[in-house]
């Protein structure tokens, strides 16, 4: 059965190419979304105004050579078997039976054109596709069949298994294998593993017990693991800027961190856990002492009212500075002990090359030679963060931090974040790595608040 879904205008500035995402049945766009995608597309807020002009260009490559009548028919979808129309609702006539709601308000006239459809089409199956929980309850109530949430982007059904980096094994690790070949070669034991004992282990995973055991997933092949012994001691006084790790989990990503390996890391983790201290450690550590990359490029997305530091006065990184001041922070608290820490970050800013970016500035770029930081990437969509990543060039190694539980975004959930889709999607790469740091080590206080706030 042909099936018809009507889009809400959430749903396009989540996924831009969501008309593509229907296969073989029909996409129904009322002229309310095309009006909402206008206001939108002139808006301060680069990111969703970026997302709107780009699903109006995809409307508009898909008709752009039809003719009127067919807009509204349905013009088919190239390579999919499906459709794309246009739903006049401004010409709604409203039938006592569809249950019509008033009017007035926008989301009304999306849910009506789904009314309006299911009651013309009583054979068909006819569903709105919106992410506004509220507008799914109220095209419930008035009747509607057939709603759902778009979960194209959404890789997993519940942010609890969402991956970490890391598998904890209470009491030994050894007593549950019952088939091990150990290998030892130019100082590096790595221990051979039946696959079918952990199926779910992904390459530079990590492995650690109540013990001293600590390992990492070093290859996966179709029937063994290749698991690194990594010392524990070792981990826990591994030094990076004068900065030592509190916990193992911070030991692992300091680990991850100075790979050489490792292109892409993931760090998530709640506020005070240490991500962007041990991440902005690492940069420093790989620029200036060991030469790897010529600069230090730390960007994050702003909120909406910051896409108005053009009122600001200065040079970008001086507008960005109440947005990065984060940054500032944790190169006191590496410089604290200095007997001049002023002139101590000065200094290491300038040497290390330290560039303060807006996300909206750095599409378009192709970065190389670069230790790039992205704050707060929960607020970003799948669609930013692979604009973003796509620009990273040649001997360039990019570090993606965030926390799921503050995403500002309205328009984003931990389950559609970018930062849960690249986590899952990136985990399998064998040159990226994930590390989830639970432990707060900022304060007692910090810890309290995360917990029962």
């Amino acid at each position: 059965m042909c099936k018809i879904y009507v889009l809400d205008t959430n749903v396009l500035l989540n996924d831009p190419a969501a008309i593509y995402a229907f296969n073989e049945h029909k996409v129904i766009i009322p002229m309310t979304v095309l009006e909402e995608l206008d206001d939108i597309k002139e808006r301060r807020d680069k990111d969703v105004s970026r997302e709107a002009r780009i699903a109006i260009g995809a409307i508009d490559r898909m008709l752009e050579h039809a003719t009127t009548k067919q807009i509204q028919e349905g013009v088919e979808i190239a390579g999919s078997g499906g459709s794309l129309a246009i739903f006049p609702d401004q010409k709604l006539e409203y039938e006592k039976a569809a249950n019509f709601l008033t009017k007035e308000l926008k989301d009304n006239k999306i849910i009506n054109v789904a009314l309006s459809l299911q009651y013309h089409n009583p054979d068909h199956y006819v569903c709105l596709v919106t992410k506004d929980i509220n507008m799914r309850l109220k095209a419930k109530g008035s009747g509607l069949r057939h709603v759902e949430d778009y979960r194209r982007e959404k890789i997993l059904d519940d942010i609890d298994m969402l991956t970490e980096g890391h598998d904890h094994i209470k009491g030994l690790f050894w007593d549950s294998i019952t088939n091990v070949e150990t290998v030892r070669d130019e100082g590096r034991t790595v221990h051979h593993l039946d696959r079918s004992q952990f199926p779910e282990y992904y390459p530079n995973m990590f492995v650690h017990d109540d013990e001293d055991f600590v390992g990492q997933v070093e290859r996966v092949d179709d029937d063994t693991i290749g698991l690194r012994d990594l010392n524990r001691d070792r981990l826990m006084h591994q030094e990076i800027w004068g900065l030592k790790p509190r916990n193992i989990e911070q030991a692992m990503a300091c680990h991850l961190l100075r790979s050489a390996d490792i292109d892409l890391s993931i760090i998530t983790g709640p506020a005070g856990s240490g991500k962007t201290l041990i991440a902005l450690a690492a940069g420093l550590q790989a620029i200036i002492e060991d030469k790897q990359y010529n600069k230090l490029i730390v960007a994050r997305s702003t909120p909406p009212i910051a896409e108005e530091i053009g009122f600001l006065p200065g040079t970008e990184e001086e507008k960005m500075a109440p947005w990065l001041a984060a940054f500032d922070d944790n190169l006191e608290i590496l410089h604290s002990g200095d007997e001049s820490p002023v002139g101590s970050m000065s200094y290491v800013k300038e040497k290390a090359n330290i560039q303060f970016k807006t996300l909206s500035f750095m599409r378009g770029r192709s970065i190389n030679n670069a230790y790039v930081i992205i704050d707060e990437s929960q607020n970003l969509t799948q669609f930013q963060l692979k604009s973003i990543i796509t620009r990273v060039g040649k001997n360039s190694k990019i570090v993606v931090l965030g926390n799921l539980a503050q995403i500002d975004n309205k328009y984003i959930t931990p389950l559609t974040s970018g930062l849960t889709y690249i986590v899952e999607r990136f985990k399998s790469f064998e040159h990226a790595g994930i590390m989830h740091i639970s432990s707060i080590e900022r304060s007692r206080l910090a810890a309290f608040a995360e917990e029962n706030l």
